[in-house]
């Protein structure tokens, strides 16, 4: 059965870093796209970052371009999301999200096939 497994969040000043990461689990699963998406109380999910699986392609959000990096394993079926100079606005709940080639430059989470169970950041001001 295909899953995605999150981890690395946590509580962190402003200023600070996290690395986010999620294993993507399953006899034959191996995704052209995966992404990262989080959702702040209250707000609808957003679209973060993707990347293809040859790491070729990348996409980001204006809001975390040359803050935060998307990066991939193809061997270990494992992305990545470095996050640096975290801001209190990147509070949320981070999702990986799994999908197709037409799922890569889409923003809208229904883009998107198989999704993680959510880790949560928070940063503090």
């Amino acid at each position: 059965q295909e899953q995605l497994v999150e981890s690395g969040g946590g509580l962190v000043q402003a200023g600070g870093s996290l690395r986010l990461s999620c294993a993507a689990s399953g006899r034959t699963f191996s995704p052209y796209a995966m992404g990262w998406f989080r959702q702040a109380p209250g707000k609808e999910r957003e679209f973060v970052a993707a990347i293809s699986r040859s790491g070729e392609y990348i996409y980001y959000t204006d809001s975390v371009k040359g803050r935060f990096t998307i990066s991939r394993d193809s061997a270990k079926n494992t992305v990545y999301l470095q996050m640096n100079n975290l801001k209190p606005e990147d509070t949320a709940v981070y999702y990986c999200a799994a999908g197709t080639a037409s799922s890569l430059r889409q923003v809208r989470p229904y883009a998107y096939d198989y999704w993680g169970q959510g880790t949560r950041v928070t940063v503090s001001s």
